[in-house]
Formats: structure tokens, sequence, C-alpha cells
């Protein structure tokens, strides 16, 4: 039997792939997917449609739109999901190289000096008596090439290749989810500022109303007209907003820093350019969520953790593929002989071709073991899939829901301070007749700006719910590049 007619059979071994195939991941949540809504999108201001990209723009914001691109840019988790990327990319194209042979190149210069070879080899030295010495030199010089080349037999390096695909994927889809939670962070720190700062601004302003009205009625004390105890009253009202300032000077630095801190720079770098105070911003009439498919096709954990579930199913055929025998072919192609010369002269070729099978058959169970711990391995990411989407789901309800009570809570503490306006201006009115004193005014001022403030942080809470919802549902990032 001729050698090559065993190609053919060796051609159909090779075309082997042991181990299960990675077809679509498990059906998951069937019940809201079927559904094509979210349950808690029940508030007007929510549509199907899908969502935008950048949704931080339609905040309509430039100063946090600068933000949120300078964080994308510079934050150092942004640099580490990336560095994972192309450690991974790395590792797809040693995988890819490993399909190909193996070439090195070497060169051999040996000298040696052996016993008992007098006379069979030039250059023999004698001894005093005139007799041959029984040690004799040796030089060998040599040049070659040495081949080695596994054949796939069993497909554990194509499935080592669509492992390392598959891991690559999933690390584009860590990039995305770094870059969801980051913009998220940025807008929430941002909106935490405005709100804070617009406090601290109504705060000072209620301060000067009841240093006023502690003032006016210091003199009404003075003329007998008020007691002691309505002095102090006032006094410790007083006490009691200047200490609410200091904890929101505290909130603004701390705001300030966070945002230095997610855009990559120092404490304190941003402190000028958001040291003046500016309104909040307020999300769009119209929020863009999708459905339950769109979420889980497209949030990045998921994606993440569907890319890992693949990547476990190819490393079930990787310890597969080690059970069963292994097919080399290693060459050699060399030019030497006992001389310089030799290791350029073509009459002088070497050329070695061996193949050899390896096949560790009696093991004790290790490679089954090794099997059945990759099967464990793959069950555990996908039960870590099922987890995830579930709680993407969970997460996509829960601040659905917070968000349409967020909108009724910011209708319900407008009303509130438009009342407390209109109550200050009708008592206005009345000083103005001198039906009212002006101590009263200064009372109902500060009352209005108590609502002020309560309306800040409603619309703060409204903005930072909207954000949890494009944070929920992984909005903006399209799917990782094809391996």
């Amino acid at each position: 039997m001729r050698p090559y007619a065993t190609l053919p059979a060796l051609a159909l071994l090779a075309a082997c792939t042991v181990g299960p195939d990675y077809r679509t991941p498990p059906a998951t949540a069937a019940d809201a997917v079927a559904r094509g809504t979210f349950v808690r999108a029940q508030d007007p201001a929510l549509s199907s449609t899908p969502g935008l990209a950048h949704w931080w723009e339609s905040l309509a914001d430039p100063t946090l739109t600068g933000l949120v691109r300078d964080a994308l840019a510079h934050n150092p988790d942004v640099d580490v999901a990336q560095a994972r990327i192309r450690e991974a990319m790395a590792q797809l194209r040693a995988r890819q190289a490993d399909q190909a042979p193996s070439v090195s190149a070497s060169g051999t210069y040996v000298r040696g000096q052996i016993s008992g070879l007098g006379g069979l080899t030039g250059g023999s030295d004698s001894d005093s008596g005139g007799n041959s010495s029984a040690t004799s030199s040796l030089e060998l010089y040599n040049l070659g090439l040495n081949a080695s080349w596994e054949i796939d037999l069993f497909g554990g390096n194509r499935r080592q290749l669509e492992q390392s695909r598959a891991t690559l994927g999933a690390r584009h889809a860590d990039l995305a989810d770094v870059q969801v939670s980051l913009s998220a962070q940025v807008v929430q720190a941002y909106v935490n500022l405005r709100d804070v700062q617009a406090r601290a601004a109504l705060n000072a302003r209620s301060i000067a109303l009841q240093e006023q009205a502690l003032g006016l009625m210091r003199q009404r004390f003075d003329r007998g007209a008020a007691s002691a105890l309505d002095l102090e009253r006032l006094r410790a009202q007083l006490e009691s907003t200047r200490a609410q300032a200091q904890p929101l000077q505290g909130d603004i630095d701390a705001y300030r820093d966070q945002l230095a801190l997610l855009t990559g720079r120092s404490p304190g770098t941003l402190d000028a350019g958001l040291a003046s105070p500016m309104a909040i911003p307020l999300p769009p009439a119209q929020v863009a969520i999708g459905d339950p498919a769109a979420l889980i096709a497209h949030r990045p954990d998921i994606r993440a953790a569907e890319r890992t579930l693949a990547a476990s199913t190819a490393a079930i055929g990787v310890s597969e593929a080690r059970r069963f025998p292994r097919l080399n072919f290693l060459g050699l192609l060399g030019l030497g002989g006992s001389s310089p010369g030799d290791a350029f002269d073509i009459d002088n070729l070497t050329a070695i071709a061996a193949p050899m099978l390896s096949w560790s058959f009696l093991d004790f169970g290790r490679g089954v073991a090794a099997v059945h711990q990759s099967e464990a391995q793959r069950d555990q990411a996908e039960a870590q899939y099922r987890k995830a989407v579930l709680a993407a789901l969970q997460d996509a309800e829960t601040s659905l829901s917070r968000f349409g009570h967020a909108r009724l809570q910011l209708a319900s503490l407008a009303r509130a301070e438009q009342s407390a306006a209109r109550s200050a201006a009708l008592n206005d009115q009345r000083v103005t007749a001198g039906t009212s004193a002006l101590i009263d005014q200064l009372d109902v001022e500060r009352q209005r700006l108590n609502a002020a403030m309560a309306l800040s942080e409603g619309t703060a809470a409204l903005t930072n719910s909207y954000v949890a919802v494009q944070k929920s549902l992984g909005l903006g990032w399209t799917d990782a590049p094809a391996s």
C-alpha cells in the first residue's frame, strides 16, 4: 500500500470535530418576549420605538455632553476594557497561527574530544613513546530547518479558535457595558451637582430672609411687642437653616471631584468650569425604550454572558479532543559535515520527515474528568446567562416604574411650588395694603423657598430615574464587531 493512500482517511479524520456545537442561547423569559412590551411601561411618556444612540444628548446640555465625551475617552475603566480586547485579539491570532506549521532555523557547531577512537579520525595526538593517542578530535558543522505540524484530527484546535472568537466577543460586550455604566454615572453626578447647587442658592436666600425676620422680631421684642420665646424660635430656625448650608457645600465639592475622576482628571480640576449653577437638565417629552426582545439582544452584560456561554461550550470540545490520538508531522532539512564548507554544500543535504502519533489512552480517567469539568462550567455559564436576562428585565421594569412615579411626584411638587408662589404674591399685596406684617411675608417667602428646594430635588430625581432607564435598557450601543 502506498503512503499517499492514507491521505483521504486523514482528511476525513481532520474534518471531525468533537464536542457540542453552539447554536443559540437558551430561551429565557419567553413570556416577556412574546408579550412584546414591558409590564411597567404604562406612562404615556414611554414609547416602544428603538432607543437613541448617545441618549444623554437628548438632555440638551452642552456641558454635560462634553463631560460624557471626555469620560468615554479618558476614563481608566475604558482603557482597561480596551486592553482586554487587545489581549483577546492577540490570543485569537495565536490560535489562528496554531493551525499552520511551525518552522524554525538552527545552526550548530560541535567540537568534541572522543577517547578510544585513535586512528579513526584525523587530528590524533602522539604520546612520548610515539604510540597513537587514545583521544581524537571531532568537529561538526550544520545548518538546518526544523518544521512541525499537528494535524487537527478531532477538532481540538478548531474548538480553541471558536472559544477565542467567543471570548473576544465577550470582551467587546464588556467594553460596551463599561460605557453604559460610565455614561450613566457621569450624567447622575452632573444632575446631582446641579441640584445641590440650586438648593444651596435657595438655602442662602432663605438664610437672608430669616436673618431679616430675626432683625424685625428683635425690634418688636425691644419694644415689648414680642416675647423672648418668639425671638428664640426664629433664632433656632435660622441656625438650623445655616447648618444645612455646610453639607450642601460638601456635596458640591464631592460631585465635582467625582466628575473629575470619571473624566480621568485629578480632584479640583473641574471646580472652575462647574462653579456657576445651571438648570437641571430634563428628560425629553417622549422616551424611547424599545421592547424586551431588544433588551435581551443588545444589553451589553447579556451579550457578554451569551458569548461566555459560547466559549464554555467550545471548551468542551477542546477537552474531548485531548482524549483522542494526536498526529504530528516532524521535518528536518539540513546541510553539514566535518568542515565549515560542508554546511553550504548541497551534496551534503539531509532530509527527514517523520509522522508521530501519540495517545494517552491510559490516563486513569483524567480525560473524562476534564470533559465533565468543562461541561459543568458550561452549565454554570448557561445559568449565569439566564440570571443575567432575568436580572436585566427586573432592572428595566423597576426603572420604568420609578420613572413613571417620579413624573407624577414632580407634577405634584410643581403644583405645590406654584401654590406657594401665589401665596407669597397674595400676601405681598396684603403687606402693601397694610393688612399684614412684613415679618409674616418673610415667613411666607421662606415657605416658597422650601417648596422650590423640594421641586429641585424632584426634578433631579426625575432625570436620574430617566438615566436609570437608559442604563437598565443598555441602549445606545451597537453589538460587538464580528471576530
